[in-house]
């Protein structure tokens, strides 16, 4: 495994990524520096603007998508892999619950208790700070938060709010208190068996979001952008 001062990150139309080449290669490098671990896929890419551009570039961006796999490879990174952030947070769990301690954040009031319910039975003796729902109604709510997380100091803190609202408020949580933060937008949904995750084939063959699609129809005009990813793709334009 490559030392982590020696990654060099893969600019991606203005989009710095880090080219892991596995999960525990992307937990060493966090765990060292702490900082919040953005998820990066074609619509990240595609959406990016001076803020979130901002928040992804100074802090750790990993390859969540296929997308973004293939354009950092067009960029030299042969051995970077995918890492998909709704498993990712669980390989962080797994990793350091003995020893870590743990806050909650997101999905309705009773996605969370489940979460947390689900994560105390299969971590026996997981230490979870503090816990809440991710309706943050008022300026006060948003302030007592960051003051909860700031005083009992978790050493991961995981956001489920959806993007790019959770990377802001993650970015207010590390300017106060240092630890790994990940946005995992409705991950603990899909933990809880409140909505399911496509099938394995489709996950596989990097076709989740058309398994998505198929099952939200919605989602066309969302979709309808990443003919331009693939354009940039096709013609080496990253």
């Amino acid at each position: 495994m490559a030392k982590t001062d020696e990654i060099q990150r893969v600019d991606l139309r203005g989009v710095k990524v880090y080219p892991f080449g596995n999960v525990d290669e992307l937990i060493s490098y966090a765990d060292s520096r702490k900082g919040i671990l953005v998820a990066v896929n074609a619509e990240k890419i595609l959406n990016a603007n001076d803020l979130t551009r901002s928040i992804i570039n100074s802090n750790i961006a990993y390859c969540d998508g296929s997308g973004a796999v293939l354009a950092a490879r067009q960029k030299g990174a042969r051995g970077v892999c995918k890492i998909a952030g709704c498993e990712l947070w669980l390989h962080i769990v797994r990793r350091l619950h003995k020893q870590a301690s743990f806050y909650i954040i997101g999905a309705k009031p009773e996605v969370n208790e489940a979460t947390v319910a689900r994560l105390r039975e299969d971590f026996p003796g997981i230490n979870i700070v503090g816990h809440r729902d991710g309706y943050l109604k008022t300026p006060e709510d948003r302030k007592a938060l960051i003051d909860d997380v700031v005083e009992k100091r978790p050493d991961v803190v995981f956001v489920a709010m959806g993007s790019p609202t959770q990377e802001i408020l993650m970015s207010e949580m590390l300017a106060r208190h240092k630890a790994i933060y990940q946005g995992l937008g409705g991950s603990f949904d899909v933990y809880t068996g409140k909505q399911k995750r496509a099938p394995k084939w489709w996950i596989d063959h990097n076709a989740e979001f058309a398994y998505r699609l198929i099952k939200q129809p919605k989602r066309l005009p969302r979709n309808i952008a990443f003919v331009k990813f693939a354009w940039w793709l096709l013609w080496h334009r990253f």
